[in-house]
């Protein structure tokens, strides 16, 4: 359980002018991108009743960031992050309404809806290694790792939040209405970020080459730094293989559980009862020391979870496991996330965080792909317990590594 001196941590960071008010907006924002998130799998699925379609919206949402989040994370390491977020979260508020106004209209179709979803992965490939970079700028370093944790806990409250609010806003409004609440929120956010005052120095990006010369910089600087490049490795097997299991869930609450939107919405908001549980450990311990192994066994706890889910015919059986994995999915993500924030030197931070995020995103969008495509012949179980045990293999090669990744990531820099 989290102690008095975790909490006084949190409160520490949070007490940092610029994130408390970032903080502030993004837990608004996160509520409406998870409300959003579940409104369109919930229209994918009813437009299409289909696992590939399922995978392919997921596909069209995350995977841009496979081509472009090496090219957006050099950027972020030249641009104004906070500029670039402001540019950014416009553009997903009109994608909000564009949602709304053509589902009130009648004239969605599955291909409107997959053009829309790009846009937004678009936008998204290159906001994220601008919002992940940008978070040292808003706290003093010692509060790194609980403001990295505290994202994590708004992240999956909102998993939480949202999910529950869209399932009652589906039922009793529409699906329109999930996509209105979502530009609302997104309003929020910009609102929030431009209440946030930093000096030139710290807003100001560093330009040094060539935009690709600086891209390869960032991939040779990551792949051979010792305890960066096997971590990126372990998190786009289990990014590929078990993450996937989220996009999949409108699936398994139709056709495996025949629970209905109110059966997504409890599923959706049990992983992310469980992922908030997982960042309010996480943010309550002190600095990375140690962090290592933890991180390292959040992908052996998902793959037995996700054993475990497949393997239930009921709903409520299948629920512990959900909660179980949203807890694996925190501890191993965001510990890994807090481990590379504290080990990469300052001046390759956004094209280092936009390998994270190429993977956090682009994995996922493969595996939703292949795994749905998989499920129009094998059915949804098997392809997620072929994915489960898939990372367990690869924990298993990283794990023996784990002393000497523990010495390369827990030194902290500058």
């Amino acid at each position: 359980m989290p102690s008095l001196a975790g909490f006084a941590r949190i409160g520490r960071a949070l007490r940092n002018p610029n994130y408390g008010i970032y903080t502030a907006g993004s837990s608004v924002s996160l509520v409406g991108t998870w409300m959003q998130r579940v409104a369109v799998g919930w229209l994918a699925w009813r437009l299409t009743e289909s696992g590939a379609w399922l995978g392919a919206v997921a596909f069209a949402d995350l995977f841009p960031t496979v081509v472009i989040g090496p090219l957006a994370g050099a950027a972020a390491d030249r641009w104004d992050r906070l500029r670039a977020l402001k540019i950014g979260q416009g553009l997903m508020l009109l994608q909000a309404l564009a949602l709304c106004v053509l589902t009130v209209s009648g004239f969605m179709t599955i291909w409107l809806l997959l053009g829309l979803t790009f846009f937004l992965g678009i936008v998204a490939a290159f906001n994220q290694p601008a919002r992940l970079a940008l978070i040292p700028s808003l706290v003093e370093r010692e509060d790194l790792p609980a403001a990295v944790a505290i994202n994590a806990i708004i992240f999956n409250s909102a998993r939480f939040v949202g999910p529950a609010v869209a399932g009652l806003l589906i039922v009793t409004s529409g699906v329109a209405a999930a996509f209105a609440a979502n530009a609302a929120s997104t309003a929020v956010l910009i609102f929030a970020l431009t209440r946030i005052r930093m000096t030139p120095q710290a807003a100001a990006g560093r330009v040094r080459g060539s935009l690709f010369a600086e891209v390869a910089e960032g991939f040779t600087y990551a792949l051979r730094h010792p305890g960066i490049g096997p971590l990126l490795l372990l998190l786009a097997a289990v990014s590929l293989c078990a993450r996937p299991f989220v996009e999949l869930l409108p699936g398994f609450a139709d056709a495996v559980f025949a629970a209905g939107a109110e059966g997504l919405a409890t599923m959706t908001s049990t992983v992310g009862l469980g992922a908030m549980a997982g960042g309010l450990w996480l943010a309550q311990r002190d600095g990375g020391r140690g962090l290592t192994p933890v991180a390292l066994l959040g992908p052996f706890v998902l793959g037995l979870a996700l054993l475990a889910f497949v393997a239930s015919d009921s709903l409520w059986l299948a629920l512990p496991a959900l909660a179980v994995a949203g807890v694996a999915l925190v501890v191993g993500g965001v510990g890994s996330q807090t481990l590379l924030q504290l080990a990469v030197d300052g001046d390759y931070r956004g094209r280092v965080m936009s390998l994270y995020g190429l993977i956090f995103r682009g994995g996922p969008a493969v595996g939703a792909l292949v795994m749905g495509t998989l499920s129009e012949f094998f059915g949804l179980r098997w392809p997620l317990a072929a994915g489960g045990l898939l990372a367990l293999i690869a924990w298993a090669l990283i794990w023996t590594r784990r002393e000497r990744l523990a010495v390369a990531l827990e030194a902290v820099r500058s």
